[in-house]
């Protein structure tokens, strides 16, 4: 609630009061009460905000404190009333690197903007006017010799001083004196600070870079150089080396992550055929989710893609291609796993002596036995963490984690935070598609980023809210990785949108997260699902895939420079590594949503960044109408104007200009393109 500093209006020692002098209350971003930290990456923008009032009339300053790991003062940020009457202060903090930092909230008497308002108001009506000229004087002088005072500013505190306290001038000259842009420069710089309180500090995890940016590509490496004989009708699997070669196409869209699901053997014993069917043919593949077989479980490695050393020099490959390289952690197995028969106390045993498979209905998973964490806690969890080690050992530093959500979230915040202490830099991604307060305590728990709802929302009215949830209300905890779409997910929209649907969802994925993701096949436009079913038909989870890419693009039916050019503006503009920046903007189409991305200080000269995107969610349709903003909110200079007030947006896409100003007028053909990704352009 706020700790006073010893002085002038401290509550009497060891009273045990919980108000300080100056009351601070419901501080942000604080994760159940500083239980859990805030989470962050070097260099991103993390709002902070805190309630913060007075008695009486007196006027405040809040400020943001930001401390590095060896709790060394780094930062002080001025916070700004968030809303007229509500009391709400709010600005940004900006760490650095990687640790386990904190921050603290100040609120102070506004001793200098006390006594300008009480002057102006005074002399206006001619009451007490050499009395308020006298305790300004007063004011600068002390000011002036505060201990870490600069020495300049210092002498224009000194300089108003003598000038406010000079009888000889005009009353108006002395009264300007005190209030002159050098004066305010001087106490914006070093504010006049009375009855300073201080909140308790509060954790902020920043965590590397990749936790919280990044863009993903899936594929199986099984696919990737498969080769089928028409002649015996049988396919070769791909290998850790033929994978390998697509590496270099796909560094090449731009993306970071290269993540594989399971690499491990796949059982045989209720094996999985083509589009889930229930019976296998002899060349069917499985689902590599079903691990566990005669060649072992989660330690090992499919036969067919190689062994250690195959892996280890994939690994190789990705890091030289610029890539990292993420694996799927399924904790489940097969029939056939070696848990099965060593551990059958790490599963669920049914009446009648069998092992219960896995269900999520009305979906069933014939071939996966589902964990049971309550029989052997310990046991089991002290071999996923020996498994997770070994992978770590092997260059992966990136776990995407299937259905997370399945296994108990203490759990996780064990594992998470066991890895964490040793491998600080490993990551873990939540594949949970589940409700709220669970999807809430995986990040809580330790998870860096989460799979996300973004699949599912189409609307202007449905993209608008939840990108605002997850940029404002929930960033603290729950980072989204806007995944266009994955082996299990095909939605309606990609299904009978045509190849609109897959430039509107790419461009909303890239630019509104610092996180997004593509599964393989996306840049060919696949868009045709088992019947009533919601995923891709001749899913690649049970057979082998191939695609021709490069012939795709040669004949102009890839999305691939698409996505490079994504990939690129992401790169290009750091506003767009920020979770928290993102604010809807009003449009008048129902089908048209806007949104800007705004960056300030990006380096000393202050630089700033602003996109601003436009999307016409109907991929069938021409959409037309207005685009409202306010130039100040992207904190425009003069200098960044035309004569007439407008000023120019660069298309990153199309590379066309125009001129804008408050309202704008917008028309999108969908056949054409429907999106705008807009550079504000300035001076400098």
């Amino acid at each position: 609630m706020g700790t006073a500093d010893t002085g002038p209006g401290t509550a009497p020692a060891g009273s045990g009061l919980r108000f300080g002098r100056i009351p601070i209350t419901e501080v942000a971003p604080v994760v159940e009460g500083g239980m859990f930290p805030a989470k962050a990456v070097p260099g991103e923008d993390i709002e902070v905000a805190a309630t913060v009032f007075r008695e009486g009339h007196d006027l405040l300053g809040v400020t943001a404190v930001l401390f590095d790991p060896d709790g060394r003062f780094v930062q002080r940020a001025r916070l700004a009333p968030a809303g007229q009457g509500t009391d709400r202060w709010a600005g940004t903090l900006r760490p650095t690197y990687p640790g386990s930092w904190s921050f603290a909230i100040e609120g102070w008497a506004d001793l200098y903007a006390t006594w300008l308002h009480n002057a102006e108001v005074k002399i206006a009506a001619g009451v007490d006017v050499e009395l308020m000229l006298a305790e300004g004087s007063q004011l600068f002088t002390r000011a002036a010799g505060q201990q870490g005072r600069p020495g300049p500013n210092a002498q224009v505190l000194r300089q108003a001083a003598a000038l406010l306290a000079d009888a000889d001038r005009p009353v108006a000259e002395r009264l300007e004196a005190g209030s002159e842009p050098a004066v305010q420069a001087a106490v914006d710089e070093h504010p006049i600070r009375g009855l300073v309180t201080v909140s308790r500090s509060y954790p902020l995890l920043v965590q590397r870079d990749r936790a919280g940016r990044g863009a993903w590509y899936e594929f199986f490496p099984r696919s990737e150089g498969a080769v089928f004989d028409p002649q015996s009708r049988t396919w070769t699997s791909g290998t850790f080396a033929t994978a390998a070669k697509r590496l270099p196409a796909v560094a090449a869209m731009g993306f970071d992550v290269i993540y594989l699901p399971p690499i491990h053997p796949i059982g045989r014993t209720n094996r999985k055929g083509r589009n889930n069917t229930l019976v296998a043919g002899p060349g069917d593949p499985g689902s590599p989710w079903a691990i566990g077989a005669a060649e072992g479980g989660h330690d090992a490695i499919h036969p067919d893609l190689g062994g250690f050393e195959d892996f280890d020099a994939f690994v190789a490959a990705a890091a030289e291609a610029g890539l990292e390289v993420a694996l799927d952690l399924a904790l489940q197995a097969s029939p056939d796993h070696p848990w099965a028969t060593e551990h059958p106390e790490w599963f669920t045993t049914r009446v009648d002596g069998s092992i219960a498979y896995a269900e999520n209905p009305p979906k069933k998973y014939q071939d996966i036995y589902p964990l049971n964490f309550d029989n052997d806690p310990q046991g089991l969890s002290m071999e996923i963490l020996r498994i997770v080690k070994l992978w770590i050992s092997h260059g992966v530093k990136i776990f995407r984690v299937d259905n997370p959500h399945t296994k108990p979230v203490w759990f996780w915040e064990w594992l998470i935070g066991e890895v964490n202490r040793e491998y600080p830099e490993v990551v873990f991604l939540a594949e949970a598609f589940t409700r709220p307060a669970m999807m809430h305590a995986l990040g809580r728990a330790g998870f860096q980023q989460s799979y996300s709802y973004f699949t599912w929302r189409n609307t202007k009215e449905e993209l608008a809210e939840y990108f605002t949830e997850v940029s404002h209300e929930t960033p603290a905890f729950f980072r989204p990785n806007f995944f266009v779409n994955t082996p299990d997910i095909l939605t309606e929209y990609l299904q009978y949108g045509g190849p609109a649907a897959f430039k509107v969802r790419a461009v909303l994925a890239a630019t509104a997260s610092p996180l997004w993701g593509v599964y393989a096949g996306y840049e060919l436009y696949e868009h045709v699902a088992r019947p009533g079913a919601e995923e891709y038909i001749d899913n690649e989870k049970y057979e082998y895939k191939h695609r021709d890419f490069a012939k795709a693009e040669a004949e102009g039916r890839s999305l691939a420079p698409y996505l490079t050019r994504l990939n690129q503006i992401r790169r290009d503009h750091p506003a767009l590594g920020d979770l928290q920046n993102l604010s809807v903007l009003a449009t008048t189409d129902n089908a048209t949503l806007a949104y800007a991305k705004h960056k300030e200080n990006l380096d000393a000269a202050g630089r700033k960044d602003t996109i601003v995107v436009v999307v016409n969610l109907d991929p069938h349709h021409v959409r037309e109408g207005m685009v409202d903003l306010d130039p100040a909110a992207l904190g425009l200079e003069p200098e960044d104007l035309n004569e007439d007030g407008t000023f120019w947006v660069d298309d990153l896409i199309s590379g066309e200009s125009w001129r804008w100003g408050e309202r704008n007028y917008v028309r999108l053909d969908p056949r054409a393109e429907p999106a705008h990704v807009l550079h504000v352009r300035r001076s400098r």
